[in-house]
């Protein structure tokens, strides 16, 4: 669906991205400190990755930039090889997301089951609120953190409840500027009028710097090297990967649209190799930042677009402005998206969906926080896979009946694969059953190899018991897989509709094409 570029869409996606540019500012200098690198590598990050996903993304309206998922991943490698390796392993990171959009993998996301969508949402909604919690707390001269007391803290609180409050009258009474715009604006008039002695995004660092400049990673261009980085490299290109499709799908559902998932993988890729090369941290899709620019109206390029632009501005031109903006109005911004981000319907179905389903909702939320969101996925997408592939073996039935001419035909149902294998073979009785069987698979699918050798195996039980075994409604694939092994199985002409077994990518095992999948 396109939309119309008119005046008022055009004020509302640049107001947008101003909001969203604001909210980019503490991101991306805490995550930073996270990796322990300096600010302005974050912003940096921040502002190439943001711009290059903006223009050629899958998803517009989506926000990119230094994200905490990456960060904690980096900080090993930073501490123990130094900032120049961390530069080079984004590169590398970066190619293997551009190969993995040449290859398509992106749609492979659809593999990713609803509760883990759910869990994802509700597990990153947690870790947006912790990361919140870091600004309560202030540097003590040893260095150590401790919790804000006193009217310091009950000053924090009130600033924060005041920027919620605003945004959420301006978001009702107010359409024409983005309600977390109104709440930052609100607040640091309110501490700048009142002279508050309140936190500021200066207190955590200068945001002043320069236009980046490209460099070569200074490392040794080596095979040592190439197997520090590596490792590093794979792992922040799936964290990347996994955190941007899975907010690609959530900002096309939130949006009712539909977003290119391999094209967001080679964009992805491609922004992080220009960081790389410019002094970024690299860097992924942000869905915090992703829901403030839905949430203020942003729907097209231009907005995210903006959003990286408006933030280059600050770096260059207003540091000192953007400085003074009060923690608590960013903070009260990104509660607001705390709150709007988690699934709360989430609470009302968990006793309505199977058990299975809600267990997997509340482990990935629970692997989200604890570890991190690559990690809470895979886990997820194999525990739902192992539950789906348990009750899928279960499904596998057969009807018997004698014909006139006395033969046993079986008519099965449900699919066979290496999960009911076990089930399959339970069906037959290869000693009590007559001279003629005949299996009919009309009502059934052979999903991979194990079920072809079930099949061959079942052959040679009633060969050794001197009886003649037929299979009616074998595909055409089935029959001739099953001939190419040398099988005993006798498969009557009789086909079923055409579909592939154990196919990889369209292709057959015998790389011949199946007529029909």
């Amino acid at each position: 669906m396109t939309v119309p570029f008119t005046p008022a869409r055009i004020k509302t996606e640049l107001l947008s991205g101003l909001t969203v540019a604001l909210a980019l500012v503490p991101e991306a200098v805490a995550f930073a400190f996270v990796a322990h690198v300096h600010p302005l590598v974050g912003l940096y990050a921040a502002f190439i990755v943001g711009l290059v996903t903006a223009l050629f993304g899958g998803r517009p309206g989506m926000i990119s930039g230094a994200t905490g998922a990456l960060a904690v991943v980096m900080v090993t490698l930073v501490i123990n090889h130094g900032v120049e390796y961390l530069f080079a392993t984004v590169v590398l990171m970066g190619i293997i997301q551009v190969f993995a959009g040449i290859a398509r993998l992106g749609k492979f996301i659809r593999m990713v089951p609803y509760p883990v969508m759910l869990g994802f949402v509700n597990g990153l909604a947690i870790v947006i609120f912790l990361a919140q919690l870091g600004q309560f707390k202030i540097a003590g001269p040893d260095g150590t953190l401790s919790w804000l007391t006193g009217s310091a803290m009950y000053l924090m609180l009130g600033l924060v409840g005041v920027t919620m409050a605003v945004i959420v009258l301006a978001g009702r009474y107010l359409k024409f500027i983005p309600a977390p715009l109104v709440g930052i604006l609100a607040t640091t008039a309110l501490v700048t009028f009142l002279d508050l002695d309140a936190r500021r995004v200066g207190d955590l660092a200068s945001i002043a710097g320069d236009l980046p400049n490209f460099h070569i990673p200074l490392v040794p261009f080596n095979l040592e090297t190439l197997t520090i980085i590596f490792p590093y490299a794979v792992i922040l290109a799936a964290i990347g990967l996994i955190e941007s499709l899975l907010t690609l799908n959530l900002v096309a559902e939130i949006t009712e649209t539909h977003g290119g998932a391999s094209q967001e993988c080679a964009a992805q890729g491609a922004a992080n190799i220009i960081t790389g090369f410019f002094g970024g941290m690299g860097g992924c899709a942000m869905i915090g930042q992703s829901m403030i620019n839905i949430e203020s109206g942003g729907r097209t390029r231009l907005a995210a677009s903006a959003a990286a632009l408006f933030l280059l501005g600050f770096i260059l031109f207003g540091s000192g402005a953007i400085e003074q903006i009060p923690l608590a109005a960013l903070v009260g911004v990104m509660f607001m998206v705390v709150i709007s981000t988690f699934a709360w319907s989430s609470f009302r179905i968990m006793h309505k969906i199977p058990r299975s389903d809600a267990f997997v909702l509340v482990l990935v939320s629970a692997v989200t926080v604890i570890s991190d969101l690559a990690i809470a996925v895979v886990v997820g997408v194999i525990f739902a896979a192992l539950v789906f592939a348990w009750k899928a073996s279960r499904r596998i039935a057969a009807q018997t009946e004698i014909d006139d001419a006395g033969r046993k035909i079986y008519k099965l149902s449900g699919p066979l694969f290496f999960g009911s294998i076990e089930s399959f073979a339970a069906l037959f009785d290869p000693k009590t059953d007559p001279d003629e069987i005949i299996v009919d698979f009309a009502g059934s699918r052979v999903l991979d190899h194990s079920g072809l050798q079930a099949i061959d195996s079942l052959a040679e039980k009633y060969e050794r018991a001197g009886k003649s075994l037929q299979m009616q409604h074998l595909s055409g694939d089935c029959r001739k897989l099953l001939k190419k092994a040398g099988s005993l199985v006798r498969a009557s002409e009789v086909e079923d509709p055409k579909y592939g077994v154990a196919v990889d990518y369209g292709h057959t095992f015998d790389d011949e094409q199946p007529k029909g999948v």
